[in-house]
């Protein structure tokens, strides 16, 4: 089972995104599923956004992520250029699961975090290898911990943090050697994390074959102190750009993933296939 969805039919445009849709959303081997073949064959981000039913996405999303409900509208978007960190990456290594534990300053240590909503992008990010995808990793937003698995956590009880915190978890998910650990200890309690163990038991992650999308954007569209609701955008290739919504809660000290009940990040919402990073904020490692 993916851990993104999509409707069998497309969708109209809704409020969040800009762009119509100009080709075909990630693809490539499930997570848990079969193959999924939509149109033209496109090697998909994430092993975990994959969709379980046939369908084009929407331009834009039609609903909101059901585990986690706005209850007010999101504030104005920043207008500022999206900005890119000139960062390189510092290490091309993979966590191993035999490795000692590390503990650093900041993250959800850090204290009176900023809570305004980033209008660019983070300073001062490195970018590590997780398997063959980028994550962003910094001293103050996190994360600042690393377990024996190589699960990275701890991070910073902000809207940056929060940023961070979706990244992170995403890029880990993918990596088959981590997978059990991320869904065990990175993903809020509930029915959708019990079905994706479930399912995570009886099918093994494969490896992205091909090119490998990296993330390109996000853009926070609800954020209290509890909770936040981040688009992540990836770019697929020279011309395609996608982006979906990561819901996350704070819990027991740090930023944790929420799963809908089918076990996926976005449930019903279609994913945004845009032309541009207009109304996003560039993040990005390569």
């Amino acid at each position: 089972m993916g851990l993104f969805t999509r409707d069998s039919g497309s969708g109209s445009a809704g409020d969040d995104a800009d762009g119509d849709t100009t080709g075909v959303f990630w693809q490539e081997r499930g997570f848990i599923a079969s193959a999924i073949v939509v149109g033209a064959v496109v090697v998909c981000l994430l092993v975990w956004f994959f969709a379980r039913d046939t369908g084009t996405p929407t331009t834009q999303p039609t609903t909101s992520p059901t585990a986690v409900v706005p209850t007010e509208q999101p504030t104005e978007e920043p207008s500022v250029p999206p900005a890119t960190p000139t960062d390189e990456p510092t290490s091309t290594s993979t966590p191993t699961r035999s490795g000692p534990p590390t503990t650093g300053a900041g993250g959800c240590k850090l204290k009176n975090p900023d809570q305004r909503r980033p209008r660019v992008a983070p300073s001062a990010v490195s970018w590590q290898f997780e398997a063959d995808m980028l994550i962003p990793l910094q001293q103050e937003g996190g994360p600042a911990v690393m377990d024996r698995t190589g699960v990275r956590s701890c991070f910073a009880h902000s809207p940056t943090g929060a940023v961070l915190a979706a990244m992170v978890t995403l890029g880990q998910i993918r990596n088959p050697a981590l997978t059990d650990d991320v869904l065990a200890t990175r993903i809020a309690p509930g029915p959708g994390r019990n079905l994706a163990i479930s399912e995570a038991r009886v099918s093994r992650t494969p490896r992205n074959e091909g090119d490998v999308a990296q993330f390109a954007g996000f853009k926070v569209i609800d954020y209290t102190t509890d909770r936040a609701i981040v688009y992540i955008a990836v770019q697929l290739d020279d011309r395609k750009v996608a982006a979906l919504p990561v819901t996350l809660i704070w819990s027991r000290g740090d930023w944790k993933v929420v799963l809908q009940e089918d076990g996926s990040f976005n449930g019903s919402v279609q994913p945004d296939v845009l032309q541009s990073l207009d109304g996003y904020i560039g993040f990005r490692g390569a």
